[in-house]
C-alpha cells in the first residue's frame, strides 16, 4: 500500500516480500522502495523539450532501525547536490518520529547511445532548488 501526503513524501506499508525470515525488510527493499518514492516525487517535475535522461550512479542505505512486515513507513525526499550534470538525492525512511534508513541515491543526466553526460536542464535546476537541503 502506497499513499502520498505531498510529492516528495510517500508512505509505503512493508510487504512480506520485502522482509527476511527474521522478519526484517531486507536493505536492497529500502532502496528500492525509496526509487519508488523518487518516481513519484520526478513525475512532478516541470516538462522540458529534449529533456535528457537520468541514470542512477550509486545507490547506497544507512540502516539505524530496521522495519518489519506490516510497519507503516514515511520516504521523504531531499535534494542533497545539484551539480552540473547530475543529482544527488537522500530519501530518509522513518516510522513514526524514528528514523529507520537514509538511502543515497545520485543521478546523471545523459543523452544519446552512448549516454554521453550533458548539463541539467535550468527548469529542472530552478525546480530541484526548492527541494535543496
Amino acid at each position: 500500500m502506497t499513499s502520498a501526503e505531498r510529492s516528495d513524501v510517500v508512505e509505503m506499508r512493508v510487504a512480506p516480500r520485502d522482509v527476511d525470515r527474521h522478519g526484517r525488510m531486507f536493505i536492497a527493499s529500502y532502496i528500492s522502495q525509496a526509487e519508488t518514492a523518487l518516481s513519484n516525487f520526478w513525475r512532478t517535475r516541470p516538462l522540458v523539450d529534449d529533456e535528457p535522461a537520468y541514470i542512477a550512479t550509486k545507490a547506497s542505505c544507512s540502516l539505524h532501525r530496521a522495519l518489519r512486515h506490516d510497519d507503516l513507513a514515511r520516504f521523504s525526499i531531499r535534494v542533497s547536490k545539484i551539480g552540473g550534470k547530475s543529482i544527488g538525492f537522500v530519501v530518509t525512511v522513518e516510522i513514526g518520529n524514528e528514523l529507520a534508513a537514509e538511502v543515497e541515491i545520485f543521478w546523471l543526466a545523459v543523452r544519446g547511445e552512448e549516454q554521453e553526460p550533458v548539463p541539467l536542464p535550468e527548469d529542472i535546476r530552478d525546480w530541484l532548488y526548492k527541494y535543496l537541503d
